[in-house]
């Protein structure tokens, strides 16, 4: 996942290479501890332009939660999606 957003709390992530959250999954995770490794890395990449972003792999830790719960919103192409109801457009696509 690319990584569109970073601070010490939030991160933007995204399912597809460019730059922006037209088209494709986007995910908003709040109330996390960032890695400090990857929020340094998004700082860097992001202040040099943003040419190039972070993207993480398949089981790279991203954070922690700060406190007993998360905050998780998921957009496609643009629409908010909820995920409790995710077999209603997750599975099948």
């Amino acid at each position: 996942m690319l990584v569109l957003y970073a601070s010490t709390n939030r991160l933007t992530l995204k399912y597809t290479r460019e730059d922006d959250i037209v088209s494709g999954y986007t995910v908003y995770l709040e109330n996390v501890c960032v890695e400090p490794s990857l929020l340094a890395l998004y700082q860097a990449m992001n202040a040099a332009g943003r040419g190039q972003l972070p993207a993480l792999q398949g089981g790279q830790a991203l954070g922690r939660a700060i406190g007993n719960e998360i905050g998780v919103a998921v957009r496609d192409s643009g629409t908010f999606q909820d995920p409790r109801s995710r077999n209603s457009w997750w599975i099948g696509r």
